[in-house]
C-alpha cells in the first residue's frame, strides 16, 4: 500500500505560531459540518487567507484554533468549547468531533483563530435510533465544474429548510481553469496561473479546493447545512478505475496520484477520521440511521471497480459487459451493503451512489448503445445490487445518482426487456450544479431517450439540485433548476416533482 511516510501531525518540524500574527482573514474557506450522528456532529474549517496560494498564504506552523457549540445563532448558550491544532501537514485544515449531543436538535458553530473570528455555521444532529420520525429534508447535488459557470445552485439551496446536503460526486474537476475562470467570465488575469493545468500533485488537489471553495454559494451551502459527502472520477481523474487512470499513465504513477487526491479531499472535507487515507486507499462508504424513517447507504463506485470494457464510453451491447466477474463495489463493499440492509429496521432505504444504475438505452430499436462507465457497463452487478435488496426484504427502495448532467426519474426493474417485470425501486438521478454550463429543458436526445426507455419517468437538462422529502408513507423528488449558471443570481424554479409511495415503488407525477 502507497502511504506518505512524513509530514504528519506531530512532526517534530512544525513550530507553534502565534495566531495573533495571521494579517488578514484566515476563513476565506468557510465552515462545515458533516455526516450527523444522534448524538455527534463533525465540524470544519481550514485556515488559508491567500486561498489561491500554495500553503494558504500561512507560514508552515502550528496555529491554535478554538471552537464554540451553541444553542443559539447568537452564542449567548454555549454547549462545548475547546481549541484544535491547524496543523500545515493537513495543509491547516482541522475538524472536531463532538459526541454527547441531543439527538435530533440544531446547533450553532464558529471558530476563531487569534483576533479572528469566522463565520457561523448551523448543523444538526441525527435523531435517536428507533425515533419515529415525522419527516426528513434533503437536497442532492453533483457535478459543479467551476470553469462552466457559477454554484447558484448552493446559494438557493442554502435558504431552504434541510437536515441534510447529500454531495454525489465531482465535487471538483482535475481539469484546467484559466484565467478567466472560463464560462464565469472573470477579466483577464483573474486567477494565477497554476490553476491553468490539469491537477496531479497534493499542492495542486490543495490548491483546486481552495479555489472551489472559494465561491460565496459554496460557501454558504456548507454553512447552512450538515453534508452527506461521496466522491465520483473528477475528484482524482476523469473514468479512473480503481488502481487504474483514465488515460495512458502508468498505474503506479497514477496510485500516487491518487494518494494525493483522497489526502486532499479528506483534508477539505468534513469527514469524520474514520475516513481519513491510508495511502491510496480511503474507505469512504459508510451508513446514516434517521429513526426508523430512513437509513443512507453511501456507495464508493469508484475505488474497487472493474475496469470499463475496452473503448470505454456508449457502445453496442455485447458479451464483455455481462462477464460474471466484473464489480462496482468490490466484494467486501457488496458484502457490507446486503449486510446492512438485511440489518435494516428503516421504512426507507436510500442509496447514495454516483452513476446511473437504470438501463438506459441511448436510441429505441436495434443498434442502441449503452453507457458503459454506468452501471449498464456492470449488468451482473446491477443484478447482484437489486437481488440482494430483494433477498433482504426491501420492498422501499430509493437509489440517488448523478454524473450525467441533468435530471432523470426511472423505475427499477429486475427484467429490463420484460414489460410486466414489477418495479422494485425508484431512482432519482440529480442534475449537475455547473457542469455542462446552462442546459436545456429538453436537449437534442430527448425524444430518443424518453421514446427508448419505457421507465425513464422524466427527463429535463438544465442545471441545479433536487429537493427530497422523506415522510413514513413516500418520498417526494422536486427537480430544482436554474435558467442559467453562466451568469450569476438566476432565478430557481421547480421543473417536475414525482412521488414514489411506501408499499407502491415507483414514481409518479407529484
Amino acid at each position: 500500500m502507497l502511504a506518505f511516510a512524513t509530514g504528519l501531525p506531530g512532526s517534530a518540524h512544525a513550530a507553534g505560531r502565534d495566531p495573533a500574527r495571521i494579517r488578514s482573514d484566515p476563513f476565506t474557506l468557510g465552515v462545515a459540518s458533516g455526516d450527523p450522528l444522534p448524538g455527534s456532529v463533525l465540524l470544519w474549517t481550514r485556515l488559508a487567507p491567500r486561498p489561491y496560494e500554495p500553503g494558504g498564504g500561512l507560514d508552515p506552523g502550528r496555529y491554535p484554533v478554538r471552537w464554540e457549540l451553541a444553542h443559539d445563532p447568537r452564542f449567548t448558550r454555549i454547549v462545548r468549547r475547546g481549541t484544535v491544532t491547524a496543523h500545515p501537514e493537513l495543509d491547516h485544515s482541522v475538524r472536531v468531533e463532538i459526541t454527547g449531543l441531543d439527538p435530533a436538535r440544531v446547533y450553532h458553530y464558529r471558530f476563531r483563530a487569534g483576533p479572528w473570528l469566522g463565520p457561523a455555521g448551523r448543523t444538526r444532529t441525527a435523531p435517536a435510533p428507533g425515533a419515529r420520525v415525522r419527516e426528513l429534508r434533503l437536497a442532492a447535488v453533483s457535478c459543479q465544474a467551476y470553469h462552466d459557470g457559477y454554484f447558484t445552485a448552493h446559494g438557493r439551496l442554502a435558504t431552504e429548510d434541510l437536515h441534510a446536503v447529500i454531495h454525489l460526486g465531482d465535487y471538483l474537476y482535475e481539469y484546467p481553469v484559466p484565467a478567466t475562470g472560463g464560462a464565469r467570465g472573470y477579466p483577464e488575469g483573474t486567477l494565477p496561473p497554476w490553476f491553468d493545468r490539469e491537477t496531479v500533485t497534493l499542492e495542486e488537489y490543495r490548491l483546486r479546493y481552495g479555489l472551489y471553495r472559494s465561491d460565496p454559494d459554496l460557501r454558504a451551502a456548507h454553512a447552512a447545512h450538515p453534508w452527506v459527502l461521496t466522491w465520483d472520477d473528477h475528484e482524482t481523474d476523469d473514468n479512473y478505475a480503481a488502481g487504474l487512470p483514465g488515460d495512458d499513465r502508468a498505474p503506479e504513477d497514477f496510485l500516487l496520484r491518487r494518494a494525493a487526491a483522497y489526502r486532499a479531499y479528506w483534508e477539505n472535507q468534513p469527514l469524520r477520521p474514520a475516513q481519513r487515507p491510508r495511502g491510496a486507499e480511503l474507505r469512504l462508504y459508510r451508513r446514516l440511521r434517521f429513526g426508523r424513517l430512513a437509513q443512507i447507504d453511501v456507495l464508493d463506485t469508484r475505488q474497487y471497480r472493474s475496469d470499463q470494457v475496452p473503448g470505454g464510453g456508449w457502445q453496442q451491447p455485447g458479451a464483455a459487459l455481462h462477464a460474471p466477474g466484473r464489480t462496482m463495489l468490490g466484494t467486501a463493499q457488496e458484502r457490507w451493503l446486503a449486510d446492512g440492509w438485511r440489518r435494516s429496521e428503516a421504512r426507507w432505504n436510500l442509496l447514495a451512489q454516483q452513476v446511473v444504475l437504470a438501463r438506459r438505452r441511448d436510441a429505441p430499436g436495434p443498434g442502441h448503445r449503452l453507457s458503459t462507465d454506468a452501471w449498464d457497463g456492470y449488468p451482473a452487478a446491477r443484478d447482484r445490487l437489486l437481488a440482494g435488496a430483494g433477498a433482504a426484504g426491501i420492498r422501499d427502495l430509493v437509489v440517488l445518482s448523478a454524473d450525467v448532467h441533468v435530471g432523470y426519474g426511472f423505475d427499477l426493474v429486475r427484467e429490463w426487456d420484460e414489460p410486466r417485470s414489477p418495479v422494485v425501486g425508484a431512482e432519482i438521478v440529480t442534475t449537475s450544479v455547473s457542469s455542462g454550463r446552462d442546459g436545456t429543458a429538453r436537449p437534442a436526445n430527448w425524444a430518443d431517450l424518453t421514446l427508448a426507455n419505457p421507465r425513464l419517468r422524466f427527463y429535463d437538462g438544465r442545471r441545479g439540485y433536487t429537493a427530497l422529502t422523506v415522510r413514513e408513507d413516500s418520498v417526494r423528488a422536486d427537480f430544482r433548476v436554474l435558467s442559467a449558471v453562466t451568469v450569476p443570481g438566476a432565478p430557481v424554479t421547480t421543473a417536475g416533482s414525482f412521488v414514489t409511495v411506501a408499499g407502491d415503488p415507483g414514481l409518479r407525477p407529484g
